[in-house]
C-alpha cells in the first residue's frame, strides 16, 4: 500500500512540475526570484519535449507500481496521463515540436517583460526615463 501511495505521489509531483514549467514564466512576473527555479525547470521541460526523452520520474513511478503489485505502463508520463486528456489522439512529432516552440515563445515573452520592467525600475531609481 505504501509503495502505491508513493507512486501516486510521484504522479502528483510530476504533474505539478509540468504545471510549473508551463506557468512558471507568468509566476515570475509576480515573484521575480522564482526565475532561479523556473529557468532550469523550463530548460529541462523543453529539452524533454524536443528530444523525446522520458523524464526519470516515469520509470520511478513504474517501479513503485510494480513493487505494489500493479502494472506499469509503456512510454512517458505525458503520453500516459496527459495526452489522453489534453491532446487529441494521434499526437505527432510536429505537434510536440510546436508545443515546445510555444513554451519557448511564452517564456521568452514573460522573461522579456520581466527584464524590461527591471531595467525600467533601475532607470527610475536613477531619475532617467524608461
Amino acid at each position: 500500500m505504501s509503495t502505491r501511495l508513493l507512486a501516486d505521489g510521484i504522479v502528483v509531483l510530476h504533474f505539478l512540475f509540468i504545471a510549473f514549467v508551463v506557468a512558471g514564466g507568468a509566476l515570475c512576473l509576480r515573484w521575480p526570484r522564482l526565475a532561479w527555479a523556473h529557468v532550469p525547470a523550463a530548460c529541462w521541460g523543453i529539452a524533454v519535449e524536443i528530444t523525446g526523452w522520458i523524464c526519470p520520474l516515469t520509470p520511478l513511478e513504474n517501479e513503485l507500481r510494480q513493487a505494489a503489485g500493479q502494472a506499469g505502463y509503456p512510454g512517458g508520463f505525458i503520453a500516459h496521463y496527459l495526452l489522453p486528456v489534453i491532446y487529441p489522439p494521434g499526437l505527432t512529432r510536429a505537434t510536440q515540436l510546436a508545443l515546445a516552440g510555444a513554451l519557448i515563445a511564452v517564456n521568452l515573452a514573460c522573461y522579456g517583460w520581466l527584464i524590461q520592467s527591471h531595467r525600467c525600475a533601475v532607470r527610475t531609481r536613477h531619475k532617467r526615463r524608461c
